[in-house]
């Protein structure tokens, strides 16, 4: 009944899931699986597919439960293979595989599984488990999303968290003959190649500044300060303004702490700090864009915005001056 070393390194590698076929490989008789499985020595996770131990299984193990029993060419995909790279941090309940387009295999409990013509060349080459490249895994989600908000989120997700480049992902893209928001994508994408690297920075970027004329500002400046870098969404060096923008509905203590910490940092050189969320940009952009212009204006900057439509808050005939109190009503969105 015992096991040789290469099956141990197998049953390693998958977080002790192991197959019939790699069992028999290994020497074992169909008997010995059988009184493993009687025994409580092992557990049946799904047909022909074995936990080699009696303990709880493991969330990398449910993954290789399902690799394994989905068979020749099974690759994590989707939310599954986002979890694994850490493109996300939440652990989606239903394990996502691909399969070759010319397989079909029956239902497997706690699984979904994707077809694709082109999962080998979507397949990373050297990851384990087996599981899709970054960029083909930010595409499958986009292709997934409910709303073009929410694909490009996965976007600004990947390369914000330096796991890809937009280039990348645009090659990626020019690969696939059919998927969802081609155009915007792309845009997105050359957008986010200016350093944006969330929806909402995106979104500053897109219906704040530039739709009003405000100067470019530099993404995710770096500073150095004791203990590392901290980085600022958006900066004006020329004008010292600062904008810092958090679509997070609340602020964990940790997060405020950061913010405390960067803004701290931009006060010792002397630099304006000015904070926006989501309702600022999205709902309001217009009067966002007016009182960046007022703090622009008052340090140096030469220009004025102008309106993005005739419903603008930001008019030719409103000069835009230092001190300006900015209305609190309802706005035409840009």
């Amino acid at each position: 009944m015992r096991m040789g070393p290469r099956d141990l390194a197998v049953r390693n590698e998958q977080h002790g899931v192991v197959s019939y076929r790699q069992a028999l490989d290994e020497g074992l008789s169909p008997s010995a699986i059988e009184f493993n499985l009687k025994a409580g020595r092992w557990q049946r996770l799904y047909h022909g597919v074995y936990l080699s131990h009696n303990g709880p299984v493991s969330r990398m193990g449910r993954i290789w439960a399902v690799l394994v029993a989905a068979g020749r060419g099974a690759t994590a995909t989707h939310t599954t293979a986002a979890e694994l790279v850490g493109l996300t941090d939440a652990i989606a309940p239903t394990v996502h595989v691909t399969i070759p387009a010319n397989r079909r295999i029956g239902a497997l409990d706690g699984a979904r599984i994707h077809h694709s013509q082109r999962i080998d060349a979507a397949r990373h080459p050297t990851r384990r488990p087996p599981q899709t490249r970054v960029e083909e895994t930010v595409l499958d989600l986009a292709e997934d999303a409910r709303s073009i908000t929410d694909a490009v989120g996965w976007l600004t997700a990947a390369c914000g968290r330096r796991l890809t480049r937009p280039d990348r992902v645009a090659a990626a893209l020019a690969a696939r003959k059919k998927i969802r928001w081609r155009r915007e994508l792309l845009d997105a994408l050359s957008d986010v190649d200016e350093g944006n690297q969330s929806v909402l920075e995106l979104r500053y970027f897109r219906t704040v500044e530039r739709a009003h004329g405000l100067p470019l500002g530099v993404r995710q400046a770096p500073h150095l300060r004791s203990g590392g870098q901290i980085y600022d969404d958006v900066w004006y060096p020329a004008f010292q303004t600062v904008i810092e923008l958090d679509g997070r509905v609340a602020h964990p203590i940790e997060g405020r702490i950061r913010d405390l910490r960067r803004d701290n940092v931009a006060s010792i050189r002397g630099d304006a700090v000015l904070h926006y969320g989501w309702a600022d940009v999205a709902a309001t952009p217009c009067a966002t864009a007016l009182q960046v212009a007022t703090v622009l204006k008052s340090r140096g900057w030469p220009g004025s915005p102008h309106p993005c439509s005739p419903l603008c808050v930001i008019r030719k005939d409103l000069p835009v001056i230092a001190g300006t109190i900015l209305p609190d009503h309802g706005e035409h969105p840009s």
